[in-house]
């Protein structure tokens, strides 16, 4: 019987929403295309200098906390790479992994390589989330509740999450909750057993490298100057739909297409959709309108459809073609050392 590729599932899943949405607001191809070749083209370069801030973070990071084991280009590219992970699951999780993986075959320990994943993901997390929270209080003062209340449990949950066990890790020494390891052994037995204690004891080195590295000056730097990194890399996703809604005369100002994409992209942290799919459309038109995003009959005249589909292609699908082929071109293509430069 031959193999599910459920990436290529997970990419048609995520193209669903938008055939619905298309469908239920009649939206033409001419609509689309009228947003124009050169603010398409813009929102998508914005697009790449956000994936490019994200990998040349984790370079920063890794260079900072490990050494010189690889080339700038060539760990940024692995980072680039594992986006396509996030964007072909729900809640933009596994991204992660890829780096992990990737760091442990280069002579990385299993726990330093999950140290230095962690930081990258805590850092894009709180610049993310500071922003996403704006946005929310924003949304709640214009009085579209339902928004802001989507908005502000999501971003607050995730945000908290991380960076609450993240400091905890330098306190505490963490294991995998009983409940669950127990349960794992019982389906797995014994190769369940050996994996649970693989990974605590992966966990209580990462707690102890954290305990030894969070104070220090080195990582006090490392974090504020990845967070700035983070942060600067989310403005340009955030000015992306601004690029494209110029292009069919819809004025939105930097700040409000900030803050609605990054409204949005907290709203596409619900686990309902591949990549946020659907989620993140609506979370754009309804932020800009103090709508509710689940109100079809106010949401039907809204005219900035045809920007949001463009932006959606533009810094969705474009991008998951580039991560795809950089994600195989560094992480699963064939590996040769090369000098660190």
């Amino acid at each position: 019987m031959k193999q599910v590729n459920w990436r290529l599932v997970a990419i048609f899943a995520s193209i669903v929403p938008i055939i619905i949405i298309v469908i239920r607001f009649d939206i033409r191809l001419d609509d689309v295309l009228a947003v124009g070749a050169i603010p398409f083209a813009l929102a998508v370069l914005a697009m790449m200098v956000k994936l490019g801030l994200q990998g040349a973070k984790l370079a920063y990071i890794v260079r900072s906390q490990v050494g010189r084991v690889d080339s700038i280009m060539r760990i940024s590219g692995i980072r680039i790479g594992s986006e396509f992970i996030k964007f072909t699951t729900p809640m933009f999780v596994g991204a992660e992994f890829v780096v992990i993986y990737w760091l442990h075959k280069r002579g990385v320990s299993p726990a330093k390589s999950m140290w230095v994943a962690i930081l990258d993901i805590v850092t894009e997390v709180l610049a993310g989330g500071v922003l996403a929270m704006i946005a929310g209080v924003i949304a709640l003062i214009n009085g579209a509740y339902l928004v802001a209340a989507i908005i502000l449990t999501t971003s607050v949950i995730v945000t908290s999450l991380w960076v609450v066990l993240f400091f905890l890790s330098s306190k505490r020494i963490f294991q995998i909750p009983r409940g669950i390891s127990g349960l794992a052994i019982r389906i797995g037995k014994k190769r369940a057993e050996k994996y649970v204690e693989q990974t605590n004891s992966w966990i209580h080195e990462v707690c102890t490298i954290s305990k030894e590295n969070m104070g220090t000056g080195r990582y006090k730097k490392t974090f504020v100057n990845a967070f700035l990194l983070s942060l600067a890399s989310w403005l340009f996703y955030g000015i992306s739909f601004m690029i494209i809604a110029g292009g069919v005369g819809i004025p939105v100002a930097p700040f409000d297409s900030i803050m609605a994409v990054m409204g949005a992209n907290a709203i596409g942290n619900l686990p309902i959709t591949v990549g946020g799919s659907g989620l993140a459309e609506f979370g754009v038109v309804a932020y800009l309108n103090s709508l509710n995003p689940f109100d079809f009959e106010a949401l039907e005249m809204a005219q900035e459809w045809n920007a949001v589909i463009a932006w959606r292609i533009a810094t969705y699908y474009v991008p998951i073609a580039v991560t795809w082929v950089l994600l195989f071109r560094f992480a699963l293509g064939r590996y040769t050392k090369v000098d660190a430069k």
